[in-house]
């Protein structure tokens, strides 16, 4: 018993076979339909759309291998078994039956167990067939399903990503994905003072997996730098988010770089990708920047390693850096092209605006295969003030308060275990007169809360700072006598207002340590070296007026700005 009816064309010009053969099939629980030649069952099969073929290999006005051709290609993807019926033995014969399309043949005289297994066989070739195909089109749905989703994630991830300052003159880079997202992370961002953060990341593995985690990096890394957030602080809530939400194996090898235009100094932290380098631009040298920590994501919180390198830098100095896909590229032979050949490029003294095609060009005769993301970043030391900041979004800067007061007490264990300039510079600038002064704004509230902390509540020596020992010294002492704080305060208030025109802030910053004189130290600015006696100058020079009290405990700053027009 059959599982299926099927319709079966049967084709053949001689009518006792035609009879005999439709007997047995419609016996078999079958439908039949009969030509007398092959021009018969071509129009037949256009118009019926029948299963399966018998199909006679020799007949009058059309044979059956031109009708076979037809067919097939009638049916186009999908398939139908056409068992020629032929009383041919040759070989070749046999052979053009298969080559006109046919799946089978059947000798004469026909035997009807036979005929019904071969119908059989065909049947459930065909379902399989119908099979294939409709998995294939589910697929393919489901795949463009799929790639449309990533095309929106993408768009979404690379708004996200690149929404920084990747795009100011001093910053090249070059990004190509393995797949149509991009492990690799690269994320650059002015903080208030004016320096530059920079991070690069490489997360396990490649497309949309690794890519996953760079969301809430990037969400961190924004938000932390725009609101004045240190490169230790970044680091640990960095690696403490990649730690709560990566599953197990999934991690993130980083560079993060703080750049400051105004001291000439990089900050860099390596956690798990190649080494980068400074590459001065006078002497020519390469300075090795070397990862000395675990990627993130990997250690917990108390475990977290935070300690980062410092390097100068004169005007025309780069910081390059790299993820390992360019170490990783493969020849034919098996090779990868590694880090000699990388420093073959790097010590060739090319222009170093050709740097980027140089290595590409190296890597392409190397016959190098990508089997990771490949991404390549530089940073160039430039005058502060040359690299622009990008502008505020349409309708920012006209949003936020223009007429309040506020007034904060930093007490005892709180002034141990909370830094607060992030938060009370956030509040600043949601004044929109303020946003264009954030890096002096910032440079002066750190300038005075510090002062506030060491030399009034903790009464360290500023002298001290004379040379580095000293300066060692002077942060050994700020740690220790930071840790057994109990009592001391450091108020920081704020006043803003209108003026005709414009707008004023006044902040005020007072401390209940024991005070200085401040004209005597301010006689003596004029001699100060080494790392002290700077700041009271600079809060001068980037305030519009300050004046300190008396006995040196409470300093009033004022910043004025004028109204868009």
């Amino acid at each position: 018993m059959n599982a299926s009816s099927l319709t079966i064309l049967i084709a053949e010009d001689s009518a006792t076979d035609r009879m005999l053969l439709s007997t047995i099939v419609a016996r078999q629980g079958h439908r039949v339909l009969v030509a007398a030649n092959g021009l018969e069952a071509v129009a037949l099969f256009e118009s019926q759309r029948p299963q399966l073929v018998l199909m006679d290999a020799l007949m009058p006005v059309m044979d059956g291998f031109e009708a076979a051709r037809r067919i097939k290609a009638t049916a186009g993807e999908a398939m139908v078994p056409i068992i020629f019926l032929t009383s041919l033995s040759e070989d070749e014969a046999l052979v053009s039956c298969l080559e006109a399309g046919g799946d089978d043949f059947l000798a004469k005289p026909y035997s009807r167990v036979i005929l019904e297994a071969k119908i059989n066989a065909m049947d459930r070739l065909r379902r399989l067939h119908q099979e294939v195909l409709r998995q294939r089109d589910q697929i393919a749905r489901h795949n463009e399903h799929l790639q449309n989703e990533q095309l929106v994630a993408k768009a979404v991830f690379d708004k996200v990503a690149h929404s920084g300052c990747l795009g100011s003159g001093n910053v090249r880079y070059l990004q190509s994905p393995y797949a149509l997202f991009n492990g690799d992370l690269l994320l650059a961002a002015f903080h208030p003072s004016g320096d530059m953060h920079l991070l690069l990341g490489d997360f396990t593995g490649h497309g949309l997996p690794a890519a996953i985690g760079a969301m809430p990096l990037a969400d961190v890394f924004y938000r932390m730098t725009g609101k004045g957030h240190s490169l230790v602080e970044i680091l640990h809530e960095s690696n403490a988010k990649l730690r709560r939400i990566l599953p197990r194996g999934v991690f993130c090898c980083a560079t993060l770089l703080s750049i400051s235009f105004r001291r000439r100094t990089v900050d860099f932290w390596g956690g798990g990708l190649p080494a980068g380098y400074v590459l001065r631009q006078g002497s020519g040298e390469r300075v090795p920047l070397v990862s000395r920590h675990l990627p993130l994501g990997v250690l917990d919180p108390d475990s977290f390693r935070d300690d980062f390198e410092s390097y100068s830098l004169e005007l025309g100095d780069r910081v390059f850096l790299l993820s390992d896909g360019v170490l990783e590229a493969q020849n034919e032979r098996d090779e990868l092209f590694g880090e000699q050949r990388l420093l073959e490029v790097l010590d060739a003294g090319h222009d170093a605006s050709l740097l980027f095609d140089d290595i590409q060009q190296a890597l392409q005769a190397f016959h190098g295969e990508a089997r990771d993301d490949v991404s390549l970043v530089e940073v160039t030391m430039v005058e502060e003030g040359t690299v622009v900041r990008p502008p505020l979004p349409a309708g920012e800067s006209q949003a936020g308060p223009d007429n309040w007061s506020a007034r904060y007490d930093f007490r005892g264990a709180t002034l141990r275990d909370f830094y607060p300039l992030p938060h009370l510079l956030q509040l600043l600038l949601e004044v929109p007169g303020l946003r264009g002064s954030g890096g002096n704004l910032y440079s002066v509230l750190c300038e005075l809360y510090t002062n506030a902390l060491e030399h009034g509540v903790l009464a360290l020596d500023s002298s001290l700072k004379r040379d580095a020992a000293g300066f060692a010294e002077y942060y050994r002492l700020r740690a220790e006598r930071l840790d057994t704080l109990q009592d001391g305060c450091v108020s920081v208030a704020f006043d803003v207002s209108q003026r005709p025109g414009g707008g004023c802030l006044t902040l005020t910053v007072e401390d209940s340590g024991a005070g200085f004189d401040p004209m005597a130290v301010m006689g003596r600015l004029s001699a100060a070296s080494g790392f002290s006696g700077r700041g009271m100058g600079l809060i001068r020079e980037l305030s519009e007026r300050c004046e300190w009290s008396p006995d040196g405990r409470r300093v009033c700053v004022e910043f004025s700005w004028a109204t868009q027009a």
